[in-house]
């Protein structure tokens, strides 16, 4: 049972560790192995302004106050609690947002000009995250997702890539009905967003 947040990682790291099935002594490099992944990118258009978008995924998902968010989830000591520090904070929709990064902000003070606006919105839900790593370690690497909503000519473009897709290569078949539940979550936002 995960018990915190640490506790969560240290099992990642570990179970990483043990399933190269190599052992190797300080400071000698590990075996370096390569996967390759083919990711399917679901974009939706919206005729809608930009602002009018990101304002609609807004209140689709959960936004934490994140410093007290951590603070709850490591108390959490059984998973009914963790369910219960993560349920309220994820609504409407089983997701929350972790993070947000104004990417546009940055190409246009380069640029001098108004535009493009471009916004990286990180989010998922922790819980979901820890049943895909329980099956697929490597999860951990695509978890949480990306939803980008990008300014262009054509309209405003919201680009989600499926987990599925990134896990599709593992075999899993417990991590890629979980990856397709949390599909299923993020392209409904996407398409109510672009209403």
């Amino acid at each position: 049972m995960v018990n915190t947040i640490r506790d969560f990682s240290n099992i990642l790291l570990a179970t990483c560790a043990g399933m190269s099935g190599q052992t190797t002594t300080k400071g000698e490099a590990k075996h370096m192995s390569i996967r390759e992944v083919q990711v399917q990118r679901v974009s939706v258009v919206s005729t809608q302004p930009f602002d009018q978008v990101v304002a609609r995924i807004d209140e689709q998902i959960g936004h934490p106050d994140m410093a007290e968010f951590r603070k709850s989830f490591s108390a959490a000591q059984n998973e009914a609690e963790m369910e219960k520090v993560v349920g309220p904070v994820t609504q409407p929709n089983g997701i929350m947002e972790f993070t947000r990064f104004d990417l546009g902000e940055v190409l246009r003070k380069e640029s001098g000009a108004t535009t493009p606006r471009i916004l990286r919105i990180v989010a998922g839900n922790p819980l979901i995250m820890a049943e895909m790593v329980k099956h697929v370690p490597d999860a951990g690497s695509y978890a949480p997702v990306t939803i980008l909503i990008e300014e262009r000519p054509d309209g405003v473009h919201i680009s989600y890539d499926r987990m599925a897709s990134y896990l599709a290569p593992y075999g899993n078949s417990d991590a890629l009905k979980v990856a397709r539940d949390l599909d299923a979550k993020i392209e409904a936002i996407l398409t109510a967003a672009a209403k």
